[in-house]
């Protein structure tokens, strides 16, 4: 079923950049939408200027045939838009991983690619509009209220409306106890927002999508949170805790931390994720919804974990969205972090938590916490060793990259470098052997760090 619906896409499906305004939908219903091939849309009529047909005022030939030519590819053009929006409508389910990505990633499908880009964009919103100035009355919060956040950012035709904003606190100390607490722990800031699609936009997709967008790590406070590699029961569900499936504890500490001193907080990031996803799923429970939560770095940690929270407690069951009532929950990650054990990731998969994690083989984020104590080190021969509880693992499919430059060598991490290179294609990677070598030694030095992290010292 999944060969034969991405059949269809490669057959209905041309290729969209970057979206910098409105969009214009399809004719199909949000709540039920119709397949549709390239086959099945009406054809325009092309002009009937000839190349050597003139105009009744005795216009040039050659001015004829520029704007027949003219004409002809904007009429193409806009079968071929038409074909893409019905083919994305009609397929969205296998877009969002119904079929584990089966014959989408290798290579990339371009409808997947521009999904992946249009949800990297809208991440990228998040770092255009966190406010960094110390002597800003909104400093470590966004710049724009609600309403004016992503037209602020230049992206007035997302298609989307923000209904909430999220915010976070750490809560984390210095290492050994240096200088006692981060003088940011503990105190909220803003992490990201929720939102959904507006009518003209569910009709292009083919469902009401609720998105949930996070930013990565950005203060002190947070790259701590992402150091703290020590594994901790979720225990999410009080009925069923489940102590054998573990996540970091930074992320954990990030995602369920409360600040109830906030000027804009209301319990922690977990409480406001879980009470507004579940307030539109039953405002939209007559339509069709998927929920797509999509982060960079940190972001798609809590991305992940909101997933699986979500599933874990049942809180997407009984809407209209998926098959079996269950709605469909996809995750969009882009240079994320291990997140949990190998029993937190049996446990996405039991629940059907798709998560397709766009990676960067340069990239060394994508491969901690677990440099050691990893994927790799948890079995033999598929056999699982003793400690393959502690040992961290990725989740979902992974969408491969290979990019790097000599010259900003940070560039391997970041997002906008991310979306760059799916637009271009998946460009060559470049680098020198004295940054190479250097490269080399930093991972040594992450091991010897978790190695002694694991031992205690």
């Amino acid at each position: 079923m999944a060969a034969a619906a991405v059949a269809r896409l490669t057959a209905a499906t041309t290729c969209r950049m970057r979206v910098s305004g409105p969009v214009t939908a399809a004719t199909t219903s949000a709540a039920s939408p119709v397949t549709v091939t390239l086959g099945d849309l009406p054809q325009q009529k092309r002009s009937a200027a000839t190349a050597t047909t003139t105009t009744s005022s005795g216009g040039s030939p050659v001015v004829v045939e520029k704007r027949a030519a003219a004409a002809t590819a904007a009429e193409e053009e806009e079968v071929e838009e038409a074909a893409a929006v019905a083919a994305l409508a009609s397929a969205w389910r296998e877009v969002q991983g119904a079929g584990d990505w089966r014959g989408m990633v290798e290579p990339l499908h371009p409808l997947l690619r521009d999904e992946v880009v249009r949800y990297g964009e809208l991440v990228a919103a998040c770092y255009r509009a966190f406010d960094l100035d110390p002597a800003s009355k909104r400093y470590l919060n966004c710049k724009h209220g609600k309403k004016q956040m992503l037209p602020a950012v230049g992206m007035a035709g997302a298609g989307y409306t923000v209904t909430r904003y999220i915010y976070a606190a750490p809560d984390v100390a210095l290492p050994f106890g240096v200088g006692g607490r981060c003088s940011c722990a503990g105190k909220s800031r803003w992490i990201g927002y929720v939102a959904v699609a507006s009518n003209r936009e569910a009709a292009r997709l083919g469902r009401r999508d609720i998105l949930v967008s996070f930013r990565g790590t950005v203060t002190g406070s947070e790259w701590l949170a992402n150091f703290m590699s020590a594994l901790s029961p979720a225990r999410f569900d009080p009925a069923d805790p489940r102590p054998d499936v573990r996540v970091e504890s930074g992320f954990l500490s990030l995602y369920t931390s409360d600040d109830l001193s906030g000027k804009f907080t209301c319990g922690s990031c977990r409480n406001q994720l879980l009470s507004e996803v579940t307030r539109l799923i039953d405002k939209y429970k007559h339509d069709d919804v998927s929920i797509t939560l999509a982060g960079h770095s940190m972001g798609s940690s809590l991305a992940i974990l909101l997933g699986y929270d979500l599933a874990e407690l049942g809180l997407n069951r009984g809407g209209r969205g998926g098959r079996g009532g269950a709605i469909p929950i996809t995750v969009f990650s882009f240079g994320g972090p291990r997140v949990g054990n190998l029993e937190f990731k049996r446990r996405c998969d039991e629940l059907r938590v798709k998560v397709l994690r766009v990676a960067n083989a340069r990239d060394p984020v994508t491969r901690m916490p677990g440099v050691v104590l990893n994927e790799a080190a948890a079995r033999v021969f598929r056999v699982e060793l003793p400690w393959s509880k502690a040992c961290y693992t990725h989740v979902g499919v992974e969408v491969a990259l290979d990019f790097f430059k000599a010259s900003h060598a940070a560039c391997v991490h970041d997002l906008d470098a991310y979306i760059n290179h799916l637009l271009d294609g998946g460009a060559a990677a470049s680098a020198t052997t004295t940054t190479l070598e250097s490269w080399r030694w930093q991972m040594a030095a992450i091991r010897a760090g978790e190695w002694l992290q694991t031992l205690g010292i």
